[in-house]
Formats: C-alpha cells, sequence, structure tokens
C-alpha cells in the first residue's frame, strides 16, 4: 500500500514539477528597433563588419545604451538582395532576432556585380544572450 502511495505522489510531484517549466523561447515582449542606413553604425561597427561582410556574420556590438545586431550574409553574385526582419523578441532568457535573405525579384534588373547583403539592427541594451535565427 506505501508503494503505491509513494509512487502516485512521486508522479504527482513530477507532473506538477513539468508543469511549472516555462517555454525559455516563449515571447516576452517584442522589442523596439531602428534599422540603421548604411553609413550609420558606429565607426568601430563599421570597420568590424566591412572585414567580415564577404563570408557573412551574425554579430553584436554593444555600446553604453544600444544592443547591435549585426547580420551578413557574405557576397551575392548579383545585386538585387535584401534582408528582412521576421522577428526581434526578448524571451525569459534571451534575445531573439530572426531574419531572412531574399533575392532578386523575377524580372528585376539586376547588375552582375557582387553584393553583401548586412543589416544592423539597434535596440535598448539588455544583458542577455542574443540567438540568431
Amino acid at each position: 500500500m506505501w508503494k503505491r502511495v509513494f509512487l502516485i505522489g512521486s508522479i504527482l510531484i513530477f507532473l506538477s514539477g513539468c508543469s511549472m517549466q516555462t517555454n525559455e523561447r516563449e515571447k516576452l515582449k517584442d522589442l523596439e528597433y531602428t534599422i540603421l542606413e548604411e553609413g550609420k553604425a558606429p565607426e568601430e561597427l563599421q570597420s568590424i563588419l566591412d572585414e567580415k561582410k564577404e563570408n557573412g556574420f551574425k554579430m553584436t556590438y554593444e555600446d553604453e545604451n544600444n544592443l547591435y545586431l549585426c547580420v551578413g550574409y557574405g557576397e551575392q553574385k548579383t545585386t538585387g538582395y535584401s534582408i528582412a526582419v521576421n522577428d526581434v523578441y526578448l524571451s525569459e532568457n534571451a534575445i531573439y532576432f530572426d531574419t531572412n535573405l531574399i533575392g532578386p525579384e523575377k524580372g528585376e534588373t539586376v547588375s552582375e556585380t557582387p553584393s553583401y547583403p548586412c543589416l544592423i539592427v539597434m535596440t535598448e541594451y539588455i544583458d542577455k544572450p542574443v540567438v540568431f535565427q
């Protein structure tokens, strides 16, 4: 009898513990952000991005008040590429930054010159790791 009570009690404790856990990716709030125009990034950050642009990158940079989320998709064979921001949000454990590369539209006039799509998003500084998606 005691074994059965202990087993049922253990199962209930286990189940209640599971229900109290939160999803680490659960969105607490959307973060407000500004997409920086070319040449508007801090000089030191721009220098770093210029060095990394050919191979692509995902990185952060911070100053006293701001957090910069940076993503580059490396060399593309033509012009006409852009980067879309799908989501920038705060979870309990991290900041999530979701982007995707958009190619030239069908029929769009492009130059056969290589391009280096890069996006810099500036948001408030929050001391959490950033997850790029």
